[in-house]
């Protein structure tokens, strides 16, 4: 049993510290900065527009199923798509939390190629959808203005909320799925076994690429995937392949990008993150020196000399991290929704395709915009929004939901 608790263990206290200054950061990012700035910069069709929406999407900590309702909200704000190409390539690459991570487990060289990766990657795809996808007129309409003001504590304690429950309830699973199957990797995976490949290294890539695009890798739980296969022979370049290629693709982005933004962005948008992983791939390997990118493995899983070994600050952010996780998702799974008397005036409304709390928020916050509407909640648990509010036209609620790249279900 210790030969596979180690490992993880190993892995957690390396990230943990990093992880916890990176979920306060994206707390600090979600309620100080003005949404509304989003838009204002996004609007236009030219490099301006795109750069500010990759620029603006980096360091958010957004995953990708998270990231698809965020697009298409500043889609309607009035983001140009090119802009919102932009901003769908960049931000489930990275985050504030993930590069911190990056460099606690990978080292300083693959922090700053992930965020440079991302930021070239979606200029060019903005680039691309401007060139060969025209915009439709009054495709992007903009939004009310109206927001909601809030004090310096409520934005500090809302800052709190959001890094440390929501975006832990978001991606805490994912980081624990990645955890396990880092220390999986670790233990079952022969030592040197990708080494048989470095004779082709794009094959090599193109094997990590397959495997990557059509499953759920959030940017942070990639991290211990890549340390754990390079410490079995795989190369740099192809490690850079997996944390570019995983976080930014899978299978329900892909259907919700076809039916919010078109096959030719989808293909656009597939194709850009393709051949930018395999050309940085190829940097990485070829170009850069390669004890930029070496990370050294620690081979002895000995609880004694690991504890030994382990400074304090760090079994202490585990701890913290782990109890933060528990109380997240026991909120998550275990919060009833409060009806009283509001059950006899609300309609539900049940919808396919909401993962996270992104997509309840961003579900929320169409559906309060339309009039007639006086409250909504949104279960994620359930796949249901309940609104309230006598005057709300129902078609156009089911007209704002599937705007946003969700399916509405019929009772």
């Amino acid at each position: 049993m210790e030969e596979y608790l180690y490992p993880l263990l190993d892995l957690l206290n390396e990230m943990t510290p990093y992880l916890l200054f990176g979920f306060l950061a994206a707390g600090i990012l979600h309620e100080f900065v003005p949404r509304r700035i989003y838009a204002d910069k996004l609007s236009k069709n030219n490099f301006s527009s795109i750069l500010w929406a990759a620029l603006f999407g980096i360091p958010l900590p957004l995953c990708s199923c998270g990231v698809i309702p965020t697009a298409a909200s500043i889609r309607r704000e009035g983001a140009s798509k090119g802009a919102t190409v932009s901003f769908l390539i960049a931000t489930p690459q990275t985050g504030v939390d993930s590069i911190m991570a990056t460099a606690s487990l990978l080292g300083p060289f693959f922090a700053i190629m992930r965020p440079l990766a991302a930021l070239v990657t979606a200029i060019i795809g903005g680039l691309a959808v401007n060139r060969w996808c025209r915009e439709e007129n009054g495709q992007a309409a903009t939004a009310k203005t109206g927001k909601e003001n809030k004090g310096f504590w409520k934005k500090c304690i809302g800052t709190l909320h959001y890094g440390f429950i929501e975006m832990l309830q978001d991606i805490g699973k994912w980081i624990v799925i990645g955890l396990v199957i880092a220390a999986i990797i670790t233990i079952v995976v022969p030592d040197n076994f990708f080494a048989q490949f470095n004779d082709y290294p794009v094959l090599n890539m193109f094997i990590i690429l397959a495997i990557s695009t059509p499953m759920y890798l959030c940017a942070t739980g990639s991290i211990p995937i890549a340390a754990a296969l390079m410490l079995k022979g795989l190369s740099p370049g192809a490690a850079i392949v997996l944390l570019m290629a995983g976080p930014a693709t899978n299978m329900a982005a892909i259907l919700v990008i076809n039916k919010v933004l078109g096959r030719k962005t989808l293909i656009i948008y597939l194709l850009t993150i393709i051949a930018g992983a395999i050309g940085f791939g190829l940097i990485v390997d070829y170009l850069l020196p390669s004890e930029w990118f070496t990370i050294a493995g620690n081979g002895n899983h000995c609880g004694h000399c690991a504890a030994e070994g382990t400074p304090w600050w760090q079994i202490l952010s585990s701890i913290i991290f782990v109890i933060l996780l528990i109380t997240a998702l026991t909120l998550k799974f275990f919060k009833k929704g409060d009806c009283h008397d509001k059950c006899c005036t609300e309609r539900k409304y049940r919808i396919d395709g909401m993962m996270c709390n992104h997509c309840k928020n961003n579900v929320e916050k169409a559906l309060a915009g339309i009039e007639g509407v006086t409250e909504v909640r949104v279960e994620l648990a359930e796949g249901a929004a309940y609104v309230a509010g006598e005057g709300a036209d129902p078609e156009k609620i089911i007209a704002a939901i599937r705007s946003l790249g969700y399916r509405y279900i019929e009772d």
